[in-house]
């Protein structure tokens, strides 16, 4: 990652699921490369961790709102078969 994306990086709510996985991915490679230099260890293990979260976040989230429209799809099934 560049200086700049390490001194001023996006808020992670900004960044696409994608994106922010994709970063995720970045950041355990250069943990278990040992590529972060010490100084910055801790920012980039934050960063991991602020990333995690928020990508919970976004599954427990999208997981609700399936949850909320399965009825939905169960009466359509059920109508379905009534139908039928």
């Amino acid at each position: 990652m560049s200086d700049a994306a390490e001194s001023d990086p996006r808020p992670v709510a900004e960044l696409g699921y994608a994106e922010a996985s994709a970063e995720l991915d970045l950041i355990v490679r250069e943990l278990d490369q040992g590529l972060v230099d010490v100084d910055v260890l801790e920012t980039r293990f934050r960063r991991a961790i602020e990333i995690v979260e928020e990508l919970d976040r976004r599954i427990r989230g999208a997981r609700e709102r399936v949850d909320a429209l399965m009825p939905r799809l169960d009466a359509l099934s059920d109508e379905e078969l009534g139908g039928n």
